[in-house]
């Protein structure tokens, strides 16, 4: 490669660095490689996905933080205080007036409002609770959230309850022993807990026969229908159809989480909740519904139309790291347009003046031939062009110019021939 091409070649980069340098300003920072999820109690579905989250973000190589909680409310608040990036939320418990600051990444599967009745307790809707001691949930958790709204919209005066804060764990016990009559509950029908509770003879589920009343007046609800035998078929759990009333379990997320985690966290929920399962079908969840706070940009694109081609094909930190550097494409392309038009000339201008520049002298020695009448005067002309010759002769240009050259090498014999055919 010649002097001039590398010239050429360095001042290209050099152009294109100085674009690369300025469009770096405009790349998004990369992603941090830790984030800290709120779920709930560790003996609660929420924790146990989380786990799940766990492993599969490590695979990424994203390291999950586990923050066990009392609920949806008090994980709504670590999200509010920064103290969580994203939180397992019950739909109907968040606000986003209230809360401006948080998205949702989407709902993740229906998780029903079990009601259960202690033996003897005659409750056939939640209007005939006045009066009776219930279980209702720790007052940071999503079941008290649902709970207080059902019993407000049933007219129900909370000050006539005794209600008892308790987990799920405690308020099974107290159902049991006949400390409470009714106890709420807001899980998965695959917790343990309620196949414990379902096949428990002194305790009977409430079935909303309303449930369609419910879902029109708080929107967040679903009626979803727990079908005979659908927890045992061999021991007929339950030995009849339950309708019951579902909110959604839903992602939440501060709203300065970065793109690049909001969809690895969608595309993790994916992987997750996408089977389905009692009341959902294949590929339902996650969905942009039943959420409470606006459905971030990411997630909904992702929810639309899958993985980019980026993200399907590559691993997620260098899917990230090509996505955030297309903005490099934009100097590249705005410098390449104009280099390619201006680069092919200058190097041609380049390698043919290596060769014009021989005819000043050579115009010069011709017009001196005609001068020369004496010797002395031709034998200097004569060394002059036989001194270009040589030099010429030494001359590299690319294959290309080979023609010119020769051109350049004819003119000089040219002249050395009429220079000694000329009489004195």
């Amino acid at each position: 490669m010649n002097a001039d091409t590398l010239r050429i070649a360095a001042i290209s980069i050099a152009v294109l660095a100085a674009g690369f340098v300025f469009a770096y300003q405009f790349v998004e920072p990369a992603p941090p490689d830790e984030i800290t999820i709120a779920t709930g109690g560790q003996k609660g579905a929420y924790y146990a996905y989380a786990k799940r989250y766990h492993r599969l973000l490590a695979h990424q190589g994203v390291k999950l933080n586990i923050l066990e909680t009392a609920g949806s409310l008090e994980n709504i608040g670590l999200l509010t205080s920064g103290e969580a990036d994203v939180a397992f939320v019950q739909g109907g418990t968040g606000n986003r007036e209230a809360q401006p600051g948080l998205i949702s990444l989407g709902s993740l599967y229906f998780e029903p409002l079990w009601v259960f009745v202690r033996k003897g307790v005659t409750i056939e809707k939640l209007g005939d609770l006045k009066g009776r001691t219930v279980a209702a949930g720790p007052k940071g958790s999503g079941t008290w959230a649902v709970t207080r709204q059902l019993l407000e919209a049933n007219d129900v005066v909370l000050d006539t309850l005794d209600i008892r804060h308790l987990s799920s764990m405690e308020a099974t016990r107290a159902l049991i022993g006949s400390q409470v009559d009714v106890a709420f509950f807001v899980t998965s029908p695959a917790s343990p807990l309620v196949y414990d509770l379902l096949t428990h003879t002194d305790l009977k589920p409430l079935n909303f026969e309303r449930a369609i009343a419910y879902t029109r007046k708080h929107r967040y609800l679903s009626a979803v229908t727990l079908h005979q035998g659908m927890i045992s078929l061999g021991a007929n759990i339950p030995p009849q159809d339950i309708t019951l009333l579902a909110p959604a379990a839903t992602l939440a997320a501060r709203g300065n989480l970065h793109p690049a985690l909001q969809t690895l966290t969608v595309q993790i929920a994916s992987e997750v909740h996408g089977a389905g399962g009692f009341f959902e079908e294949p590929g339902q969840f996650p969905a942009g519904q039943y959420v409470d706070y606006p459905l971030s940009d990411d997630a909904k694109r992702y929810l639309q139309n899958g993985p980019s081609f980026l993200e399907r094909y590559l691993p997620f930190w260098a899917a990230d790291m090509a996505d955030r550097l297309k903005v490099m494409l934009i100097p590249l392309i705005t410098l390449l347009i104009p280099l390619a038009k201006v680069l092919p000339p200058v190097y041609r201008w380049r390698i043919r003046s290596r060769i014009y520049r021989w005819y000043k002298d050579l115009i010069r020695i011709e017009r001196e031939v005609g001068q020369a009448d004496t010797p002395e005067a031709r034998r200097s002309l004569m060394e002059q062009l036989a001194t270009m010759e040589r030099e010429v002769r030494t001359l590299y240009v690319p294959l290309s110019y080979t023609d010119e050259l020769y051109n350049l090498r004819m003119h000089i014999e040219l002249v050395m021939r009429n220079l000694s055919d000329r009489p004195l």
